[in-house]
């Protein structure tokens, strides 16, 4: 692929290419338009709270990339945006579907993958879910399970090969974090959790006194 997306370009331009098929009276789409939908909180993972800057500077790199059209004129006195994401990669409207349900919600699993895109695009059956997932092997990649999950589950490599997911409260990382700030959350996370492994033995340990 001749592009990485930064995981702000990702949502923006997920965003864009869903409101194309959902409520295509309002695409094009204004600035506050798009952090809104950006922002949402239903059928996105994670919840995110981007300001006009950082939608912005999304709509710029998209730009310098040949996947965004800024549209001026006809009667709106703003900017409107629309994307060239399926021109330049040349998708039709099956793969659109897998490809923006997974840009706005994350990893998924073959199953959430044809129930949640049933409103882009209509599934037959699990098997064409997996056959479209198959066709764009350069776009999506298999994801190794985490401890109690059955299922393999889904991801886009529009911004690189995905990141491992990290057990416990640290969970997946945040879209729109750099890595340098993903590592510097996952330290703190760790020394949160040694500093209150380390107060549960000093109460076990007064607890016990009592009874010396």
């Amino acid at each position: 692929m001749e592009f990485v997306l930064d995981p702000v370009d990702v949502r923006v331009l997920g965003c864009l290419l869903e409101k194309e098929t959902t409520t295509p009276e309002y695409y094009p789409m204004s600035l506050n338009a798009l952090v809104n939908a950006c922002n949402q909180k239903s059928n996105r993972d994670p919840v995110v709270s981007y300001d006009d800057e950082a939608v912005e500077d999304a709509i710029a790199s998209l730009k310098a990339k040949g996947l965004m059209l800024v549209i001026t004129g006809g009667g709106s006195r703003v900017a409107k945006y629309a994307h060239r994401f399926s021109e330049k990669l040349n998708l039709g409207r099956r793969e659109l579907a897998i490809l923006c349900e997974l840009m706005v919600r994350g990893r998924q699993t073959v199953g959430e993958l044809k129930n949640r895109a049933d409103r882009m695009h209509r599934f037959d059956d699990l098997e064409e879910v997996e056959a479209v997932l198959d066709h764009m092997g350069e776009l999506v990649t298999k994801i190794s399970r985490r401890p109690g999950e059955k299922e393999q589950r889904y991801a886009h490599l529009l911004s690189g090969e995905p990141l491992a997911f990290v057990s416990g409260e640290a969970g997946e990382p945040e879209q729109g974090q750099s890595r340098a700030d993903r590592i510097g959350a996952l330290e703190a996370e760790v020394g949160r959790q040694r500093e209150e492994l380390e107060e549960l033995k000093r109460q076990f340990a007064d607890f016990r006194r009592q009874f010396e």
